[in-house]
């Protein structure tokens, strides 16, 4: 559990969260699809500076990826519509699991499928094997066809995806949830019911551009996700929504940039946070997550970041 022993007065800050059975020694952790498997940020930012990290998502079989372009910048953010391209099962279960295996952080694999069937097959394989901390599971990618979205936006598949899995392994279950709903609350309900342990929001929203020039879609898949500080506020609102719905952890993310940034979301009621595309403007991100969060804590009086969860709520 980290500590920081500079701390003014002697005073030590514990950064140590500890989730339905997940430890993180500092609470924050490499979104999915934004650190790769762990080692591409090395000469950056190395990876035990996270708490956790959560690789890039896995299928159980090998994927492509939608048609280029897959990424255009926004105002305030980036779409992407990469399509969960990745190794698949096998070959992250050969090639990529046995490098992680040794990683000074958390390991966290998401997983997605595009039936049931898919989901339950992956906990079940994952399961097994070492090296693993918890199993985020993806229902709520907006970028594929079929599958994905199609589970996230309907609590009753939600629920019986998270229950899949759960029948599947003894790993931490995270459930990753789509801002792209009418009641954040009711999908959160859901997956409760399922049996998720932890839950994980906001995946990004739904969007698009349009090259003007070319009078066409910028997206290869027409459709994107939007991430970045445009969707924060959303952000922040559903996490507050979801603490007062269920009684379950939560990790909140999206537009995370900054020190203050990652103190909003606990506030309204996080125990961890994730960052996204923050990694992909200032890799040192983490870093500077974490003094700024040490130096609120002493600031305002604080022994542990935990104390920060949901302390707004009781002041609105």
């Amino acid at each position: 559990m980290a500590r920081d022993k500079g701390a003014a007065g002697g005073a030590e800050i514990d950064l140590g969260v500890r989730l339905t059975g997940l430890e993180l020694k500092n609470p924050v952790i490499a979104a999915s699809g934004t650190y790769g498997f762990g080692r591409e940020y090395d000469l950056y930012c190395p990876v035990e500076t996270w708490g956790g990290i959560a690789v890039k998502g896995i299928t159980p079989e090998p994927r492509l990826g939608n048609p280029v372009p897959r990424l255009a910048e926004t105002p305030a953010g980036v779409l992407n519509a990469v399509g969960l391209e990745n190794p698949g099962l096998e070959e992250f279960l050969k090639s990529y699991l046995p490098r992680l295996a040794d990683l000074p952080t958390a390991v966290i694999v998401n997983i997605s499928g595009f039936s049931v069937e898919d989901y339950a097959l992956l906990a079940r394989s994952l399961g097994r094997e070492k090296g693993i901390a918890a199993l985020e599971v993806n229902i709520s990618c907006p970028n594929v066809r079929h599958g994905g979205l199609q589970f996230g936006t309907d609590p009753g598949s939600a629920e019986e995806v998270v229950a899949a899995v759960r029948r599947e392994t003894d790993l931490p279950v995270i459930a990753k949830l789509s801002p792209n709903v009418t009641d954040i609350r009711e999908l959160a309900r859901a997956v409760e019911r399922g049996g998720a342990d932890i839950i994980s929001l906001i995946n990004t929203l739904v969007g698009m551009s349009i090259d003007v020039e070319e009078k066409r879609p910028v997206l290869g898949n027409v459709f994107g996700g939007l991430s970045g500080p445009a969707v924060r506020p959303v952000a922040v609102r559903m996490v507050w929504e979801v603490y007062q719905a269920v009684d379950l952890p939560i990790i909140g993310m999206g537009g995370i940039t900054c020190w203050q940034d990652a103190v909003e979301f606990m506030l309204a009621g996080a125990d961890a946070v994730s960052i996204g595309s923050g990694n992909f403007v200032n890799p040192l991100v983490p870093s500077e997550v974490l003094a700024g969060l040490e130096s609120y804590c002493r600031r305002h009086g604080f022994s542990s970041v935990r104390e920060l969860t949901g302390l707004a709520q009781s002041k609105s």
